[in-house]
């Protein structure tokens, strides 16, 4: 089953994106190199927890 979940910069701690992934095949945390419009530079966006 595919779980929706938000990904956070973490520089400026804001959530940017939305994703999915199999928490059954994958249950570490997912870390991401996206853009952040708010720090205006690629960053590392880490998993939010639920």
């Amino acid at each position: 089953m595919r779980n929706k979940l938000t990904y956070f910069c973490m520089q400026c701690k804001m959530e940017n994106y939305i994703g999915d992934r199999n928490r059954s095949k994958h249950p570490e945390k997912m870390e991401v190199k996206k853009f952040c419009s708010k720090c205006n530079a690629q960053t590392t966006h880490k998993e939010k927890s639920k």
